[in-house]
């Protein structure tokens, strides 16, 4: 059953799905999904860094 006020108006209500948003990332990763997060983390660490030090260095 829907909620109330959960469907946009002009469409007929959804039925027979009401479920919960599943969690983007595992709480309790994996030892590989661990590494790749920490990989990836530190790439995006990396263009963060290079940004800051183009924008510095722009004038």
């Amino acid at each position: 059953m829907p909620r109330e006020g959960s469907d946009p108006p002009g469409l007929p209500a959804a039925r027979g799905c009401d479920t919960f948003p599943m969690p983007v990332l595992d709480p309790n990763p994996q030892h590989g999904q661990k590494k790749m997060l920490l990989v990836f983390g530190a790439f995006f660490a990396i263009f963060i860094v290079i940004a800051v030090i183009a924008t510095l260095a722009s004038p």
